[in-house]
């Protein structure tokens, strides 16, 4: 029988680390729910002593996820900031972390209004800047943050020109892969040092769960990063391991038609008299499109577009019905934000604040025609739709 590790992505998100359970023979991972595990003797067990440390369905996980993305390790958190903050923990007071501008909301209420007032420095690079990223980074330089395509104005980075330049400057480059996923994209393959998920996302798939992850081929920070999952504890339970193991089954199915319905909808969106402009790395016109092309197998299934007024932002996002008012992203069913006023409402007084008239649309698996019609009752004029 061939290797696991030489099958295809969707083979190995069914079997990786999810091998028939040996005491019962349940073809599907167990939810470990325990908070402690018997030992024979005193430091002699089967490999587990206490939940926190790890977890029979925790690992399972871990496995899986690193297999996808090609690390060598895999560390699940509790969410995908319990996620960054761990990571943050590689960071001292006084050293430096370079970020994209148009980062996650919530990333940069962290970095801003936690980490900056203890001594850590951070600057934010707008998109465009990084074709120069050397010339923006020093000695001092720990981290240089990404997100490929970016949230909520869809940039791209070139990730394996970043990991040059991060590691000409004795930086490391991490990378959010959550709105590309790795079935799209696989930034440890174009050079970066450690990739991070929400698998509340995409990986999770059905808007049920909250969790988070990060991968890393190098075994230092491996290790480091196990110890602080250890000592800090962001640590996800049984169950909600168990429910991205589930969601991954299907990672493969579900960004297919994602990407089929976003892309379908970027091309409406661009035709439509109500919309000022389109952001989606999959139209020829997005100025990260050849190298969203050359990085990634598809362009994804989160799509932006500016509205002809903060004011019709704020009412067409109520107007819709298959495209659900909400945050979040990357479950099947279609929603619809502003990001603004909602998920990055942090951002607000920063120089890179969203556009007040951004929306922001997270492309779910309905039928594609299905969520264009619901697209274009929510644009007409008000005259119209009477």
């Amino acid at each position: 029988m061939v290797s696991i590790d030489l099958m295809d992505f969707e083979t190995r998100a069914i079997h990786e680390g999810q091998e028939p359970d040996p005491a019962t023979g349940a073809i599907i991972t167990p939810i470990y729910q325990t908070s402690t595990f018997v030992q024979e003797s005193v430091g002699e067990h089967k490999g587990f002593d206490y939940a926190r440390v790890n977890n029979p369905t925790r690992t399972a996980l871990q496995r899986c996820l690193a297999s996808l993305e090609s690390a060598q390790h895999g560390i699940a958190f509790s969410s995908g900031l319990g996620a960054t903050t761990t990571i943050m923990h590689l960071v001292d007071p006084g050293e430096r972390v370079v970020l994209i501008a148009d980062v996650y909301g919530g990333v940069y209420r962290m970095t801003s209004q936690v980490y900056e007032p203890k001594g850590y420095r951070f600057d934010y690079l707008p998109a465009a800047d990084f074709a120069n990223l050397g010339d923006h980074l020093d000695d001092n330089t720990r981290i240089v943050w990404v997100e490929s395509p970016s949230n909520p104005l869809l940039n791209i980075v070139d990730i394996r020109a970043a990991a040059d330049a991060a590691h000409a400057a004795g930086a490391l480059l991490v990378v959010d892969n959550t709105f590309a996923t790795p079935y799209l994209q696989r930034p440890l393959e174009l050079g970066a040092d450690i990739v991070v998920h929400s698998t509340t996302k995409y990986l999770g798939g059905h808007s049920d769960v909250i969790g988070g992850f990060a991968a890393t081929s190098d075994p230092t920070i491996a290790e480091r990063l196990y110890f602080l999952q250890k000592s800090l504890g962001a640590v996800p339970g049984p169950f909600d391991c168990w429910l991205v193991l589930r969601g991954i089954k299907t990672l493969a199915l579900r960004m297919e038609k994602h990407c089929e319905n976003a892309m379908a909808i970027a091309v409406w969106l661009q035709r439509n008299a109500g919309v000022e402009h389109v952001y989606y790395p999959g139209l020829p016109t997005h100025p990260g499109h050849a190298i969203a092309a050359r990085q990634m197998r598809d362009f994804g299934g989160m799509v932006s577009f500016l509205a002809e007024s903060p004011e019709e932002a704020a009412e067409l996002v109520t107007r819709t019905k298959l495209f659900q008012l909400a945050e979040s992203l990357g479950g099947v069913e279609s929603l619809i934000e502003i990001p603004a006023r909602m998920t990055h409402a942090s951002t607000a007084s920063a120089p890179f604040a969203a556009p007040p008239n951004l929306v922001r649309l997270s492309v779910g698996i309905e039928s594609t025609e299905d969520l264009i019609l619901d697209l274009e009752h929510a644009l007409k004029p008000a005259a119209v739709r009477a």
